[in-house]
């Protein structure tokens, strides 16, 4: 797969390029996976969606907040409009590697991740100076119901006490609590492990017809551990 048809098949190759810098200068990336490896994790994330959508948007915690609102907007498909006109969701990046950070914080705050999905994004903000800050305030400003959104904001993303667990999250995450192994290697949850996949996969074409074949990658994969570099 050349340079050019990889570029001419993701969105804002730039930025992503941009990301993967700011991730390897943080210290986020042991090594940096190529354009090419980041495609085919943004394919894996499609997957996802496909086979897994269950671990996207639902909640096995918490109920649906008892308003009108939330109750109508609990099926998925029905929040997608919202979720766009609101920018919170940027359905051509899958990675999140093209999106700025103002996109990232109004997806945390606009759409449901559930237990500790919160991270991957987490992970993206701290690549930006002062944006996790940015976003301690405004989640704190919803919670406290300083923002004149945020009735809004707690419908849109359907569950009790999501603002809440996201706060609870981030000022753990903000004093480098540690993560927890199983959570860490999960390329669902956090952007190493996530980039750590990337890293690991295929780096042309004819590579990952002949690792498919063999049965050492899998676009599936669950978890980093299970793809053999």
């Amino acid at each position: 797969m050349s340079a050019m048809w990889v570029r001419a098949l993701m969105l804002s190759p730039n930025a992503i390029e941009e990301s993967l810098m700011r991730a390897e200068a943080a210290g986020l990336v042991v090594r940096r996976p190529t354009l090419v490896q980041v495609l085919l994790g943004i394919v894996r994330m499609q997957v996802r969606v496909a086979a897994r959508p269950d671990s996207v948007g639902t909640c096995t915690s918490q109920r649906v907040r008892p308003t009108w609102r939330a109750r109508l907007l609990a099926p998925r498909p029905l929040r997608f409009p919202f979720l766009l006109a609101e920018r919170a969701i940027a359905p051509l990046d899958f990675s999140g590697l093209a999106s700025s950070r103002e996109r990232v914080i109004r997806h945390l705050l606009g759409a449901h991740h559930d237990g500790v999905q919160f991270l991957y994004d987490m992970q993206l903000l701290s690549m930006h100076e002062g944006a996790l800050e940015e976003l301690l305030a405004r989640t704190r400003d919803v919670v406290e119901g300083r923002d004149p959104r945020a009735e809004w904001l707690r419908d849109l993303c359907v569950f009790e006490r999501y603002h809440e667990e996201l706060l609870q999250t981030l000022e753990a995450f903000m004093q480098r609590s540690s993560i927890a192994p199983e959570v860490a290697n999960d390329p669902d949850i956090t952007l190493t492990a996530y980039l750590a996949w990337c890293a690991a996969a295929p780096t042309s074409m004819a590579e990952m017809l002949r690792r498919l074949r063999d049965g050492s990658f899998d676009l599936g994969a669950y978890a980093h551990a299970e793809v053999t570099p």
